[in-house]
């Protein structure tokens, strides 16, 4: 089984950050630029909270306020469930099925190194059992 560092070399470690002091208008256009769902809130070199599409609706706009007057530490997720680059995927799937999330950041001593989504996971999981299927199959059938 792969662990995080597999599916980051894989996937990239860039991350998408937005400031807690940052206005969630310009945040959500950000996002919105980079075509992601979530960014993760830094302070400095902290990280402080994580924001998603999903804050801004059941935070700003179904309790009428207006995107132009809340900012991100208003909305963000605190209290960060996180894990390391030497972490298994299938404990990111048992982490992210039991506490409901669909994103972790990485982090490597404090400092972070990247975000896995329940996607990402879930597609690399896919192709890697798929990948030893094949290799039994051609074991199988003595086509090695």
């Amino acid at each position: 089984m792969g662990a995080v560092s597999n599916l980051l070399d894989s996937k990239g470690r860039d991350v998408f950050t937005v400031k807690p002091d940052q206005p969630v208008h310009e945040a959500i256009e950000q996002m919105e630029k980079r075509s992601v769902g979530t960014a993760v809130v830094m302070d400095g070199g902290n990280v402080v909270g994580i924001i998603s599409e999903r804050d801004v609706f059941r935070k700003v706009i179904l309790k009428g306020e207006s995107i132009d007057d809340v900012q991100v530490q208003d909305i963000l997720s605190g209290n960060l469930t996180t894990v390391s680059p030497e972490t298994p995927l299938d404990e990111c799937m048992r982490i992210m099925t039991e506490k409901r999330i669909r994103h972790l950041p990485v982090l490597h001593d404090k400092v972070l190194c990247g975000i896995v989504s329940i996607g990402d996971v879930v597609k690399y999981l896919v192709v890697e059992k798929d990948f030893k299927i094949k290799n039994l199959e051609t074991y199988i059938s003595g086509s090695m």
